[in-house]
């Protein structure tokens, strides 16, 4: 047995897997992350990518750069270009980021769920009730990035945003081990709520949920990063225009994007939940 094969065996241990990522002092870790992760010491960026690739299934032969200035560079790396071309078919939204897919489907009046049998409220995401009922009954996907992922997400659609919210909070691990355990732990995360309108009008909303040891969310349209000291609610008016996959920010670890859309879109053949989708495939449609 490899070492890496070891600690992946150890670490998926549900209670141990809780236990170390969960219960410790989670906004003080992901404090100190967002500072180490910047440091551009030679040794300290090679040791901690070194360390990354024994927790993860790091891959970073996609990366547009083959050297990095530190962590916080190769977290944030750029890929090679026309490796993630957006599907061209004008009634596809597709997908902002590359992730595993969570839980999708209907928005049973204004509950959606985390996990199966695990509900929570529209409202408690989102902060607004204006926003609840636009989508009211509409369709929602879960979208959650590892750490070992690309993490940069792109619009999904053509559009214009008009408001961005920030909502601090917490950061409690996002992996399914903490979903079946945490109630409603989307809307105790810190998260900002982006609306988009559509060019037919109708309106789509990404929810860029933050999460252990994500030092900040940074949206390049506002030229703004949300963080671990950043306070809020805040509300960011802005009428941006943006072209389906062009970038909009930034993770700077492994999270989650909550997809918001109408009722009368369907979800595309190739959304299934556990599967993984990249930057630009298909996610959901628009009938007709």
């Amino acid at each position: 047995m490899t070492v890496k094969s070891l600690i992946a065996s150890f670490t998926q241990q549900e209670d141990l897997n809780f236990l170390l990522t969960n219960r410790v002092p989670r906004a003080a870790l992901t404090r100190f992350m967002g500072w180490f992760s910047k440091i551009e010491q030679p040794l300290i960026r090679d040791l901690s990518i070194a360390c990354w690739r024994l927790f993860s299934d790091l891959d970073l032969s996609e990366a547009r750069k083959t050297g990095f200035t530190s962590l916080h560079d190769c977290f944030t790396r750029e890929l090679k270009p026309g490796l993630r071309p957006s599907d061209p078919d004008p009634q596809v939204v597709v997908s902002p980021c590359d992730a595993i897919i969570g839980a999708f489907g209907a928005i049973a009046g204004t509950e959606l769920f985390q996990v199966k049998g695990a509900p929570y409220a529209l409202l408690d995401l989102v902060g607004d009730p204006a926003l609840v009922e636009t989508h009211r009954n509409g369709r929602f996907v879960t979208l959650r990035l590892t750490s070992s992922m690309y993490h940069r997400f792109h619009a999904p659609c053509d559009g214009r945003i008009e408001r961005v919210d920030f909502i601090s909070g917490d950061t409690w691990n996002v992996n399914p081990i903490a979903l079946k355990r945490v109630e409603k732990l989307f809307c105790k995360n810190e998260r900002a709520v982006i609306r988009t309108r559509l060019e037919d009008g109708e309106s789509l909303t990404l929810v860029p949920v933050a999460a252990i040891l994500v030092a900040g969310i940074r949206l390049h349209f506002l030229d703004s990063v949300f963080n671990a000291q950043s306070r809020g609610p805040t509300m960011f008016p802005c009428d941006v225009g943006v072209r389906k996959g062009e970038e909009l920010g930034w993770f700077e670890h492994g999270s989650t994007i909550i997809v918001l859309a109408p009722d009368r879109f369907e979800f595309c053949d190739n959304v299934t939940e556990s599967a993984r989708i990249r930057v630009g495939q298909p996610l959901l449609r628009r009938p007709g």
